[in-house]
């Protein structure tokens, strides 16, 4: 047997991952699919299968599953295949205004999910969008970005892993907006307030240095939250914009602070907002909008 070839032979006669040459002065290199998903071109999942079909060259060579490339490849030494890019584009992210009683998720038996309400018959007559509905549409419609069974407002639901990865990836900041009806915890607990819990007027008798904690200072988890927009609406309202999305996040925070929230509501997600949408109703998200 010649040496040189068998120096070369992997282990187990296992297939070697293909790398591209690396450039100097790169860090190193990383998996192509990896490298898509970094550029925005696919999610990982995505860029794998494309990779598997062929549909994916790097400097007008088809990739192999497993292709390894210098981590700072540039997006135009990637080509793909229009087959692709018609995969893609038939995608679709969808807008639900969340009802309280759903849950995000199948989490527990018992509940709910909040995709059953994505139905021909509870598209929003106002949307505008040229899709029409498919069931195909709903497999593979993951959640970007939960809301939990108490909680109302915009919930997204997309087909397109770029679209989640900017929504909830670990590297994402997307900032995300609140209505939250609260009152002091010992008042939300008591029954017989003269005028009603509507008559509260929360905002004149909180400290204002326990705003500036809701704001930046606050820990969950043992962790520090990022800084964050808080500030009254009315005299039972607050409006929360976070750049995170721990669980429960709104709520534990308003109870270090010695504050129950009696309805929460997610009005935006980067420039996307709830709008008119009627509660168990849900539109396409259109060409023109972007998160």
């Amino acid at each position: 047997m010649n040496p040189r070839r068998a120096a070369t032979k992997p282990p187990g006669g296992t297939r070697p991952e293909r790398a591209l040459p690396a450039q100097a002065g790169t860090a190193g290199t990383i998996r192509l699919s990896k490298r898509m998903a970094d550029l925005g071109l696919a999610s990982r999942r995505e860029a794998d299968e494309w990779i598997g079909k062929g549909w994916v060259l790097v400097d007008g060579v088809a990739a192999e599953l497993g292709t390894k490339v210098p981590a700072t490849l540039p997006a135009a030494r990637i080509t793909v295949r229009h087959a692709a890019r018609r995969e893609q584009s038939a995608q679709v992210t969808i807008l639900l205004h969340k009802p309280v009683g759903y849950v995000s998720t199948q989490a527990e038996p018992g509940y709910t999910p909040a995709i059953t309400l994505v139905t021909a018959a509870n598209r929003w007559s106002e949307c505008r969008a040229p899709h029409r509905f498919a069931p195909s549409q709903l497999r593979h419609l993951a959640v970007a970005g939960r809301l939990d069974i108490d909680s109302t407002g915009l919930l997204v639901l997309t087909q397109d892993g770029r679209i989640a990865r900017q929504l909830i990836g670990e590297d994402g900041d997307m900032d995300k907006e609140y209505l939250v009806r609260v009152l002091p915890a010992e008042a939300a607990g008591r029954s017989g307030i003269r005028g009603g819990p509507a008559a509260v007027d929360v905002q004149s008798t909180f400290p204002p240095e326990q705003l500036a904690l809701l704001r930046h200072g606050l820990s969950l988890d043992g962790r520090l939250l990022r800084p964050a927009q808080v500030e009254w609406v009315n005299p039972q309202q607050l409006r929360f914009v976070l750049h995170e999305g721990r669980k429960r996040q709104i709520r534990r925070m308003c109870e270090l602070v010695g504050l129950r929230v009696v309805g929460l509501k997610r009005v935006r997600v980067g420039n996307v907002r709830l709008g008119a949408l009627p509660p168990g109703r849900w539109r396409y998200l259109r060409d023109d909008e972007r998160f």
